[in-house]
């Protein structure tokens, strides 16, 4: 019975659905190994299914029509054109490119026309991608629209007059210790990262320190970034192991007075590891670095953060905007930090504008935050215990694993809130268990929709496919064949009979 329940709930999704099936889904179905390796190896056949997905890896075909739309009625001839946030983000993709790429504006919209080979295009997607670049979909929806292209949307939204205070006092609430005049607002949460560690780096940058430690296994792009803008490339360090709090130390006092700050997830993403956050901040703050926190995987209403660092970043996209369909960001200022005056002026003015549609959306679905937090935390624990259970999944790693249980209690705000998120592996070949399992599948977490997906082929498939590649996953503890599950608000056992249905 519990079976025939989980797939009438958990209904097959064809490669390409949006999820959920709405214009600005944040993620897409890809129900098969076969369609994983399709779209990363972006194989026509695959591909072509796929028009949507989350909007800073897949281009949104609102973007995609606006952008010929703009071509035709400026006459750009260079092959390549991108819309951007921002004007601020359309110079900045002009000045990575270089020479053979010029900024635009056409009533209002920004982006980057330029020559070049695929490789410079693949170079501008992937700057874009890094640090949440592109044009809101939404605002190319009303471009669109305005064009007579399309038909006017209609959907949930608060009052635009209403929508950021709506958000900020939410954020108070979720992030202990914040006030709403040091919480900004950004159009993802890469960009939220970008604009506050970048601010934090060049301050510390103008005094001579320029070291910064990447702590533990972090989301791709938070890496890509701490690379990237790194002065020289001594200047990125990478320690995998949390709890490797003697080889901190060592890397701190090595750094001496050119030790910038410290970046970490509290937990990591995918591993769900969490490091003593109050010693790893008093290593680095008495060294005079900063710390850049981000507890995107659980969320700031499970634990507390802001006392133990400069900066918090989180990604509104996850549980936040629970239905699934808004990309957002946010930065709080730790007001007791020492850079607090500044940082507030250097960030505000780094920091791209959230397109007003887009607030309003995320400021409709705000409210539930919380709850939804606690829904999928409560469902968590019962799935959780299932999964360690089960004699065809070989390991769990979730917030209250053995190695850093006692680290993510002493932050979590009350027991049991221990995340939605939960990654795991199998004692079978992966397209056995994951072709069968009628869940969605589909990148993303923090929705009210279940998800699972193979992360690492998702997020590293340049990694899992190289032997280079799969030794420095093996080095990081990382196994390429994970999965990665963001229990939604459904009940346990529905989705615990949808699991049963791959794992028997």
């Amino acid at each position: 019975m519990l079976l025939r329940s989980a797939m009438s709930i958990f209904a097959p999704l064809p490669l390409g659905q949006p999820i959920p099936d709405r214009p600005h889904a944040v993620s897409c179905s890809i129900p098969t190994m076969r369609d994983v390796v399709g779209y990363e190896e972006k194989n026509p056949a695959t591909v072509q299914h796929l028009t949507s997905g989350y909007p800073r890896f897949v281009l949104h075909q609102f973007n995609e029509r606006l952008t010929a739309c703009i071509r035709e009625e400026i006459g750009i001839e260079a092959p390549h054109t991108w819309l951007t946030c921002s004007a601020a983000m359309a110079r900045n993709l002009v000045q990575e490119l270089g020479h053979g790429a010029r900024a635009f504006e056409h009533q209002g919209i920004h982006g980057v026309a330029h020559s070049g080979d695929a490789a410079t295009a693949t170079q501008a997607r992937r700057y874009l991608q890094n640090i949440g670049g592109f044009l809101s979909s939404r605002e190319a929806e009303d471009q669109l629209a305005v064009r007579g292209l399309i038909a006017s949307v209609t959907e949930e939204l608060a009052p635009l007059e209403e929508a950021a205070a709506t958000i900020r006092d939410v954020l108070v609430e979720a992030h202990a210790g914040s006030r709403t005049q040091d919480i900004w607002l950004a159009p993802s949460g890469m960009n939220a990262f970008h604009a506050a560690w970048r601010s934090v780096a060049d301050l510390q940058a103008e005094r001579g320190r320029t070291v910064w430690i990447q702590l533990g296994w972090l989301y791709l792009d938070t890496i890509a970034q701490l690379k990237r803008f790194a002065p020289e490339k001594a200047d990125y360090v990478c320690l995998a192991d949390v709890n490797d709090l003697a080889e901190l130390e060592q890397v701190v006092t090595a750094a001496g007075d050119r030790l910038g700050g410290l970046v970490t997830e509290v937990p990591t993403n995918p591993l769900v590891h969490t490091a003593d956050i109050s010693r790893v901040a008093g290593i680095v703050h008495r060294a005079g670095g900063r710390v850049v926190l981000d507890p995107t995987l659980v969320s700031p209403f499970n634990i507390r953060l802001l006392e133990h660092s400069d900066v918090v970043v989180n990604s509104l996209t996850k549980y936040a905007a629970n239905e699934g369909d808004v990309i957002a960001g946010s930065v709080i200022i730790n007001p007791h930090g020492p850079d607090a005056d500044v940082l507030r002026e250097r960030i505000a003015s780094r920091l791209d504008p959230v397109y007003p549609r887009d607030l309003q959306r995320l400021a409709a679905q705000i409210p539930y935050y919380e709850s939804t937090v606690q829904r999928t935390n409560e469902t968590a624990l019962q799935v959780v215990e299932y999964l360690r259970s089960h004699p065809t999944v070989e390991r769990v790693w979730w917030s209250l694993q053995p190695e850093t249980a006692e680290n993510f209690a002493r932050i979590a705000r009350r027991p049991g809130n221990i995340g939605s998120m939960v990654s795991f592996t199998v004692n079978r070949p992966l397209a056995d268990i994951y072709d069968r399992l009628p869940l969605p599948k589909g990148p993303s977490f923090g929705m009210k929709h279940t998800l699972i997906c193979p992360f690492i082929y998702l997020a590293h498939y340049d990694l899992v496919t190289s032997e280079p590649g799969r030794a420095e996953l093996a080095a990081a503890g990382i196994p390429t064949e994970l999965l990665r599950l963001s229990v939604g608000t459904e009940s346990a056992a529905d989705i615990i009979a949808a699991l049963a249905a791959g794992l028997d």
